[in-house]
């Protein structure tokens, strides 16, 4: 079995706040990521597909193709954009880093052509990173 990665990255605001909660009660719950007026990451994602070697190709999937996929079904709809509202995938999700990796998995469980999706890594900050690697 090999493990290929692709790595992106995307500067996004977001704001973790559960309806219902007053501002106090959020920042509370969920500190400073609660402001009201939004907070951002420059985030790194690393994308694992796993499988084995076409004899044909000597590739798993093609880099370039896994490259393009990614940018299509994520990047292009999370960079540079507020992810509670400007997101169709985070739509009624809480944006927490958790939420955010699943959300992205499901962006791409089932668009890989060769190969299967292994794990999803969504580093936050240098120190915090998130990984899903499906149910």
């Amino acid at each position: 079995m090999i493990y290929i990665t692709r790595r992106e990255t995307f500067a996004a605001a977001h704001r973790l706040f559960k309806d219902g909660l007053s501002d106090e009660e959020n920042l509370k719950l969920f500190g400073k990521c609660s402001s009201p007026n939004w907070h951002g990451h420059n985030y790194t994602l690393e994308v694992v597909v796993a499988g084995e070697v076409n004899p044909a190709t000597g590739f798993v999937l093609d880099l370039k193709e896994l490259k393009e996929i990614i940018r299509e079904n994520v990047i292009s709809k999370v960079d540079h954009k507020n992810l509670n509202i400007d997101t169709d995938f985070m739509k009624g999700l809480n944006p927490t880093s958790e939420n955010i990796v699943i959300a992205i998995w499901k962006q791409l469980e089932d668009k890989i052509p060769a190969g299967k999706l292994y794990s999803i890594k969504l580093y936050e900050t240098e120190n915090n990173y998130f990984e899903y690697r499906g149910e």
